[in-house]
């Protein structure tokens, strides 16, 4: 149950276009089609099913307080997060090099369609806040990390190719002038969002009996604390992006 709730709240409720705004720059630019929005949201599953994992295992045996335990006594009180952001991107950039190479390799022709965005899903905010957020919710384990990165892409998948589908319709529509373009995406991304808010109430629900009181209490103030948490990545996201741009 702990698997199907992270995988179906990680698409639709933490989806990473509709609910944190992350890939903004690729979700953009590269959904004019939906043959190439397929092809760069197949490669962002890829990237993230096996960059969270790989960037959890750095964490726990690596990087936490006291991870380096394994190695001995007098290890115990190192302290290596302060490597965190370089640590995670070099797993990413690693993976999305072996990316590059094989799609140039078998797919030429998406290889050229996609052009420079293919090599800038190393310095996409989405991929590092797979990696950020695995380790600000404390995943537990492997396999939470593997449903965490798959569920993760599909939900940036799933937004890209919407988006893709809706901009080659309205491509012959009569929208308004000073509306055509970005104009046009922004808002229907807006109202995508919204309509993936409705998302929040799948988990929510239900027959269960009422907590009481003091259990409520403690479970609101977890809720804060992961906002805190969320919004303190989201901010550090959007500041790594408005520099690489």
């Amino acid at each position: 149950m702990e698997h199907l709730e992270l995988f179906f709240k990680s698409i639709f409720i933490d989806n990473m276009v509709f609910a944190t705004f992350l890939g903004m720059c690729s979700y953009l630019a590269v959904s004019k089609k939906v043959s190439t929005a397929v092809g760069l949201g197949a490669a962002v599953i890829f990237v993230l099913a096996i960059t969270v994992p790989l960037n959890w295992l750095l964490d726990q045996y690596l990087l936490q307080p006291g991870a380096l335990s394994w190695l001995g006594a007098e290890y115990a009180d190192y302290d290596l997060s302060f490597l965190s952001f370089i640590m995670f991107i070099a797993t990413i950039a690693t993976m999305v090099q072996l990316v590059e190479i094989v799609v140039e390799k078998f797919s030429p022709s998406l290889y050229n369609s996609l052009g420079i965005f293919l090599p800038l899903i190393a310095v996409n905010c989405a991929i590092l806040g797979g990696s950020l957020f695995m380790q600000s919710r404390e995943i537990a384990s492997l396999g939470l990390a593997l449903n965490y990165g798959i569920g993760s892409g599909i939900g940036w998948f799933l937004a890209i190719l919407s988006i893709a589908a809706i901009r080659e319709k309205i491509r012959y529509s009569s929208v308004p002038a000073p509306l055509r373009g970005l104009g046009i995406t922004f808002i229907i991304t807006g109202l995508m969002a919204i309509g993936f808010m409705s998302f929040g109430g799948m988990l929510t629900g239900g027959d269960e009996a009422p907590a009481p009181e003091t259990q409520t209490a403690v479970i609101e103030e977890i809720k804060e604390e992961e906002k805190q948490k969320e919004a303190k990545v989201v901010t550090d996201l959007t500041l790594a992006e408005t520099v690489n741009n």
